[in-house]
C-alpha cells in the first residue's frame, strides 16, 4: 500500500510520534512485489468487487426486507443508498450463516470454509480443554497458511483492500491498554499503534495489500473507555482512498462497518467525538459524509422515527452512498459487484436457531442476475468465495473450499445449491433439510461436570467483565445451566436474551418442523411420530461430522 494513502486514511493524530511510527509498515507494503496485472478480454473486463459488510443488524433495519417495512408497507427506515442497491439486486431470502457470532461468521465469509477448520491457536487450545471437542466461538482465526479469498484474488491479479472491522484475521503479540487511560496518554496511545502495525501485518498475510482505518475488534473491545466508539466517518475515508488509488488492475475491497453492534447510544455513535478513532484523536473531524448533525432532522423530515438504531442506519446509508457515488464518478460503477451481508441473524445470536443463522445478503452487477430480484433457495456464507471467484473468472481447482458457487443459480441455470445445510456453534451442531430442523446440544465432561467451585470462579470473572464494562449482571447463581457457546453460568452477552426464548433450549435432541413451527417453539424430537424425521437428521450430521475436526458427543467419538 502507498504511505500517502495510509497517511490520509489514518492522520492526522493528536500526538506528534503516531506518524513516525505508521512508515514503516506501510513501506513494507509499497516495497511489496505486485501481482501480475489480471488480462481480460476488453469486453469482459474482470469485475471490481465491493463487499459490504454489516455487524449485527436486524431485518426490522432493512427496508428490501419485509420485516423493514411497517403495516402500511411504508419504509422504517430512511435508507435511500441502500435501498437503490437492494432495488437492483438479488435478495437472497434464504440467507444462512454456519456460525452465527462475529468471528466465525466472517472466517467462512473469508475462506469458503466452515469455522472448525481454524487452526489458530485459541481455538486448537480450547479443543484441548474440551477432551477434544471443537467449540466454534470468538477464536476461529485466519492464521498464516489459510487460504483465503483475497489471496486467490491478488495471485490473479487482483488489488486487495480491507477497512472498518476485522475479528477474524489473528494478530499475535497484542498488547492491553490501559481501560481507564486518557484520550491523549503517550503510554496508552504507544500500545495503540504498535497493535495497528501488528494488525497492518497480519492483514497483509492474509492477501490484503491494503489496510486502513481499522478496529480489531468491536470499540468496546479495543481496550480504552474513552476511545469506545463509532466512527463511520473514518471507516468511510480508508474506503474512499483505496478507491482513489491509481491503479488498472481490478480491486476487491472489504468493506465492515462496526454498526448497528453496541456501544448503540448516541453518544457513542452518530453523536460520538468526531474525532474518535482507534488509534487516538483525530487532529480534525473528517469531511467525507454528510454532517452528523443532519441525521435526526433529514429522519424527521422524512417522517421516519428516530428510535433506537434509525440514526445509525441513516449514517451507515451515508457510507454507502459516499462509496457508489466514488464509482460512478469514476466509471467503475458497471463493472463493479456489489454484495452487502449482514453477518449474521440478531433475534437469536449465540445459537443456532433460525433467529441466529438466519441472515440477509443481496448482490448486485448493477441489475439483478437471471435468476430474478429474489431468490428462496437456501445458500450459506460459504458460498461468497466460491462464488467471487467464480464471477471474476479466477481459477479456485485448489482452494479447499466447503461452499459452493451461486453463478448456476445466479444465471437460472440450477434451482439447488445444497442438499442440506450445517451449523456449528459452542457446543451445538445443526442441520436443515427439505424444512426440516435438527440441533444436537453436547456438553463434554470437563463441561458437564463442572465442578462448582469453578462455574462460581467463571461466574465470578465474567460478572467482573461486565461491570468493568457497564454492562449488565443476568445472575449470580453459579448453578445456572449453561448456553450453547460459552461456558458461563446462565449464559454469555451474546446468547443470554436468546435462552429463554426457547421452550426446548437445554435439550439434548430438538427436532422442528420449520414450516409449521418457524419460530422453533416445539420440540419434535421426543414424538414418536417423528422418530424416522429424527434419524435420518441425526445419521446425516454425524456422517457431515466424520469430515469436520474433532469429536462431539456420541454423533462423532474420535477424530480422523
Amino acid at each position: 500500500m502507498k504511505p500517502q494513502t495510509m497517511k490520509s486514511a489514518l492522520f492526522p493524530f493528536i500526538l506528534g510520534f503516531a506518524a513516525a511510527l505508521v512508515l514503516p509498515a506501510c513501506r513494507e507494503s509499497a516495497d511489496t512485489e505486485k501481482p501480475t496485472p489480471a488480462t481480460p478480454s476488453a469486453a469482459n473486463p474482470r469485475p471490481n468487487i465491493l463487499f459490504l459488510i454489516t455487524d449485527d443488524q436486524f431485518k426490522d433495519h432493512m427496508n428490501w426486507m419485509p420485516e423493514g417495512r411497517d403495516a402500511n408497507g411504508g419504509p422504517r427506515n430512511l435508507t435511500p443508498s441502500t435501498d437503490a442497491l437492494a432495488a437492483s439486486a438479488t435478495i437472497f431470502n434464504r440467507q444462512y450463516v454456519t456460525s452465527p457470532v462475529c468471528t466465525p461468521s466472517r472466517f467462512a465469509v473469508l475462506t469458503g470454509t466452515y469455522p472448525s477448520r481454524s487452526r489458530s491457536q485459541a481455538f486448537l487450545d480450547r479443543q484441548r480443554e474440551l477432551d477434544g471437542q471443537t467449540s466454534v466461538e470468538w477464536n476461529t482465526f485466519v492464521t498464516p497458511g489459510t487460504v483465503t479469498l483475497p489471496q486467490l484474488l491478488q495471485k490473479a491479479g487482483y488489488r486487495t483492500g480491507i477497512v472498518g472491522k476485522n475479528h477474524v484475521v489473528d494478530v499475535p503479540g497484542m498488547e492491553k491498554p490501559e481501560w481507564l487511560a486518557p484520550a491523549d496518554d503517550p503510554k496508552m496511545l504507544a500500545i495503540l499503534r504498535s497493535n495497528y502495525d501488528k494488525q497492518l501485518a497480519a492483514l497483509h498475510e492474509a492477501g490484503f495489500e491494503f489496510g486502513a482505518s481499522l478496529y480489531y475488534d468491536n470499540p468496546d473491545f479495543i481496550g480504552v473507555k474513552a476511545l469506545a466508539s463509532h466512527n463511520l466517518d473514518w471507516i468511510a475515508k480508508g474506503a474512499l482512498d483505496f478507491l482513489d488509488e491509481k491503479d488498472e488492475r481490478p480491486f476487491f475491497l472489504y468493506c465492515a462497518v462496526t454498526i448497528p453492534h453496541g456501544p448503540g447510544e448516541p453518544e457513542r455513535s452518530y453523536l460520538a467525538d468526531p474525532r474518535v478513532t482507534p488509534l487516538g484523536l483525530l487532529e480534525e473531524p473528517l469531511d467525507v459524509l454528510p454532517p452528523r448533525d443532519t441525521i435526526e432532522p433529514r429522519l424527521k423530515e422524512a417522517g421516519i422515527d428516530p428510535g433506537w438504531g434509525r440514526p445509525n442506519l441513516l449514517w451507515l446509508d451515508d457510507l454507502v452512498g459516499a462509496l457508489v457515488d466514488k464509482l460512478k464518478r469514476t466509471g467503475q460503477f458497471e463493472n463493479t459487484i456489489i454484495v452487502y451481508f449482514n453477518d449474521h441473524g440478531q433475534l437469536a445470536k449465540g445459537t443456532i436457531y433460525q433467529g441466529g443463522v438466519h441472515s440477509e445478503a443481496f448482490i448486485t452487477r448493477n441489475g439483478p442476475f437471471p435468476v430474478g430480484p429474489r431468490t428462496g433457495v437456501p445458500v450459506s456464507n460459504l458460498d461468497f468465495a466460491p462464488t467471487l471467484l467464480d464471477l471474476a473468472g479466477v481459477p479456485a481447482d485448489d482452494a479447499p473450499f466447503d461452499g459452493k458457487s451461486l453463478v448456476p443459480l445466479l444465471e437460472g441455470e440450477s434451482e439447488k445449491v445444497h442438499d442440506a445445510l450445517f451449523f456449528e456453534l459452542g457446543f451445538v451442531r445443526g442441520v436443515i433439510k427439505d424444512g426440516w430442523k435438527f440441533i444436537a446440544l453436547r456438553y463434554p465432561p470437563s463441561i458437564g461436570n463442572m465442578p462448582l467451585a469453578k462455574r462460581q470462579h467463571v461466574l465470578d470473572r465474567f460478572n467482573a467483565d461486565q461491570e468493568r464494562r457497564e454492562r449488565p449482571i443476568y445472575t449470580r447463581d453459579p448453578n445456572a445451566p449453561f448456553s450453547h457457546v460459552q461456558a458461563v453460568p446462565g449464559g454469555g452477552d451474546a446468547e443470554h436474551l436468546s435462552i429463554d426464548k426457547y421452550p426446548a433450549f437445554h435439550d439434548a435432541d430438538q427436532l422442528y418442523d420449520l414450516s409449521a413451527d418457524p419460530g422453533e417453539q416445539k420440540n419434535l424430537a421426543g414424538d414418536e411420530a417423528h422418530a424416522a424425521k429424527l434419524a435420518e437428521l441425526k445419521a446425516l450430521l454425524s456422517e457431515h461430522l466424520k469430515e469436520m475436526p474433532g469429536t462431539f458427543g456420541e454423533l462423532k467419538t474420535a477424530t480422523p
